[in-house]
């Protein structure tokens, strides 16, 4: 039977008008963080509601038909330090807060991404390898690896939220190789000796087998945390060049060897060095093994993550660290990192945005010596059982809660005094971060479509809006 064109017309536009009727009635979850903190993350009561209507002053379209990366996750870097004030709270405060971090549900913010040293990172009580050697002795066969210190600390926190949250993704990073097989025989600074190259690979294949052995699944790693900051301690200093020999005749062969799943991301550095990556991925043996290239932005522009990947569409971008300093300057660094990460990282193709340390201490202990950052403000404080929440945790909170992973970045315009930052979630949700970056109160709509929902932020302020 042939249907008359006349009668599918009027079916069009039938949907149309029962698509429209729909989304015009749909009401706007707000949260809300003000920079006075006067409101710090908290669902707001008045309804906003999508309505039909005309533009009229500022307006945010929110567009999905227009889809870019792929996201991972929000979250933070699991340090050995952070690791040991969760385990020095009493259980049921610990539970409680674990809850509150890693939960998906109800009041909690579920952060969805996790980063670890692998080894000791400078927020360590000492400097450790997993195969550290007397002076002379070598094991290139990895015959003496073992996880060691981690299993005290990072590995039980690590099974405490897998229970919470068994999705979390993990990546691990290395600040440094065993000193055994660097030129300096220190962990602070030096490069690895070009003999070393296959022991080194074998050492990352096993980090990734023995953490699965533990229940612990690593998603992906990168190659050298900050590869061109050899003043840490520990640290290593890695350039293009050898990073690319490295990974390409070393690290790439050894876990596809071992049939490895676990994603190879170079570089992890600062944004003021795009040329690094792009160097690396423009070896056409290398880039086979790498999935895709980190960022931290102690140096350059977020920017330049759009630059790497404009140079290699088809590899992913992440960010991975960025830290806030003791005591916290919540007018400052809030709407800093919600503009530079959560908004610019983003629209910038970022997959994941990371801050640094997930919790300190009231002293920004545990730190190493001779490098170790001794200012390094956690997501949290923690103090026996009591908990302050600080500027990082907000930041976080703001997209992880809502933005699952999975979700996708979609269109939204930008305003020079309301950028934003828009997804849609796996479940169909629109999601659309504003920061108000004006020193004035600035109302405008959210444009869906053919329907508007109005919404004011006063000066400063932060929103997510959720539909």
């Amino acid at each position: 039977m042939t249907i008359p064109k006349s009668f599918l017309l009027i079916l069009l536009l039938l949907s149309g008008v029962l698509a429209f009727a729909q989304n015009t009635k749909k009401a706007v979850d707000f949260w809300l963080t003000n920079l006075d903190q006067s409101v710090l993350f908290a669902r707001q009561t008045a309804p906003i509601r999508f309505s039909a209507g005309n533009a009229s002053g500022k307006v945010i379209k929110v567009d999905d038909r227009e889809t870019y990366q792929t996201v991972d996750g929000f979250g933070f870097t699991l340090t050995g330090g952070s690791a040991s004030h969760l385990m020095a709270m009493s259980m049921p405060a610990r539970a409680a807060l674990l809850r509150e971090l890693f939960a998906v549900n109800g009041n909690n913010i579920g952060i969805s991404y996790l980063r670890l040293s692998i080894g000791a990172s400078d927020l360590n009580e000492t400097i450790f390898s997993y195969n550290d050697l007397p002076v002379g002795e070598t094991d290139p066969e990895m015959k003496r690896f073992d996880l060691g210190q981690d299993k005290k600390d990072v590995i039980p926190m690590l099974k405490e939220i897998l229970a919470i949250n068994p999705a979390i993704k993990i990546m691990g990073s290395p600040w440094s190789p065993p000193v055994w097989m660097k030129d300096n025989g220190d962990t602070r600074g030096g490069s690895l000796k070009p003999d070393s190259y296959p022991a080194y690979a074998r050492y990352l294949v096993r980090y990734v087998q023995e953490m699965k052995k533990e229940g612990v699944r690593i998603a992906a790693i990168t190659v050298q945390n900050e590869p061109l900051h050899p003043g840490n301690n520990p640290s290593l200093l890695m350039l293009a060049k050898d990073q690319v020999v490295f990974v390409k005749n070393h690290l790439g062969p050894a876990f596809r060897n071992a049939k490895i799943d676990t994603k190879i991301i170079i570089y992890d550095h600062n944004a003021d060095k795009p040329e690094y990556p792009i160097s690396i991925l423009n070896d056409q043996e290398a880039r086979k093994y790498i999935d895709g290239s980190a960022f931290h932005l102690y140096g350059g522009k977020i920017e330049a993550l759009s630059e790497v990947h404009n140079a290699h569409p088809d590899k992913n971008l992440y960010f991975t660290e960025q830290w806030m300093s003791a005591p916290g300057n919540f007018a400052q660094d809030f709407p800093d990192h919600i503009t530079k990460l959560t908004i610019g990282a983003t629209r910038n193709w970022a997959r994941t945005v990371l801050e640094w340390n997930l919790s300190s201490n009231p002293q920004n202990r545990p730190f190493t010596d001779r490098g170790g950052c001794d200012r390094c403000l956690g997501g949290v404080t923690i103090d026996g059982d009591k908990v302050t929440r600080n500027p990082a945790y907000y930041v976080v909170a703001h997209a992880s809660k809502f933005v699952l992973p999975g979700s996708v970045r979609i269109a939204s315009n930008m305003d020079a005094q309301l950028p934003n930052v828009a997804f849609k979630t796996p479940d169909g949700k629109r999601v659309l971060i504003v920061f108000n970056s004006s020193d004035d109160q600035q109302a405008f709509q959210i444009q869906d479509g053919n329907a508007f929902a109005s919404a004011v932020l006063k000066a400063g302020s932060v929103g997510t809006f959720v539909w």
